[in-house]
């Protein structure tokens, strides 16, 4: 086994796939004849990555909406978290690359690392199908999935709050300042969400952004814009 295979725990059947998988485009560019790169595995690691990862949220997180679990899956797969899962593997110091590529840093240039690592999930889809590539996926971001289940949404209750109204009506919620009382280096803000004409919640907080947030967390705990819209229907 390779040192790569053996910190990945899979020996390819098809050593070809991983020198792909690991194959810069910059080699073909600087030797100005054709060259394989990873181009065409990283194309089809990212969608083996998103399967794999939209499987497992579907799974796992089983009263979120389709809104947050998209957030969820963003924020695993984008670049800058496949990069931290291609440094883990060491995996800039395997790739093959042109000198100049090289000498500027192409190494550890997140760009490169998030394709190698995605190309690298596709090379193992071809060589060991699904489950390989699931194996090694799950495995690799196992931390990151760990620390979404102790965490699972970015809170942002104002922004779920208008885009969920905007759905309905045009018109978006405003914010008012209730009160505000104590010392002014510890004071404490009442605001309260209104959206035509209703109240739809209220909260507190040490800011003016703190209570609207707890204001349009409120509201989307009581959605009183849906006992408003039954009474109008009745």
């Amino acid at each position: 086994m390779t040192p790569l295979e053996e910190r990945i725990g899979y020996k390819f059947r098809n050593p070809l796939l991983l020198a792909e998988a690991l194959t810069h485009p910059s080699l073909g560019h600087e030797a100005q004849r054709y060259h394989f790169d990873y181009q065409r595995l990283e194309f089809l690691g990212d969608a083996v990555l998103q399967l794999v990862i939209t499987e497992y949220l579907f799974r796992n997180f089983r009263v979120e909406a389709e809104g947050q679990l998209t957030k969820l899956r963003s924020r695993l797969v984008s670049r800058e978290a496949l990069k931290m899962h291609a440094v883990t593997l060491d995996l800039g110091r395997y790739i093959l690359m042109g000198r100049g590529e090289e000498a500027s840093g192409g190494r550890e240039r997140t760009s490169t690392l998030a394709d190698a690592f995605e190309a690298l999930i596709g090379a193992l889809y071809l060589d060991g199908g699904l489950e390989a590539a699931k194996k090694f996926i799950l495995t690799q971001t196992r931390a990151d999935l760990d620390s979404l289940a102790e965490k699972p949404v970015d809170i942002n209750p104002k922004g779920d709050l208008q885009e969920l109204l905007q759905s309905i009506s045009p018109h978006s919620p405003i914010y008012e300042l209730v009160s505000e009382s104590g010392p002014e280096h510890e004071k404490t803000f009442v605001s309260q969400v209104v959206w035509e004409g209703i109240v739809l919640g209220q909260g507190s907080g040490r800011s003016k952004k703190q209570a609207e947030t707890m204001a349009a967390l409120d509201a989307l705990q009581l959605k009183r814009w849906e006992k408003e819209r039954e009474k109008e229907s009745a």
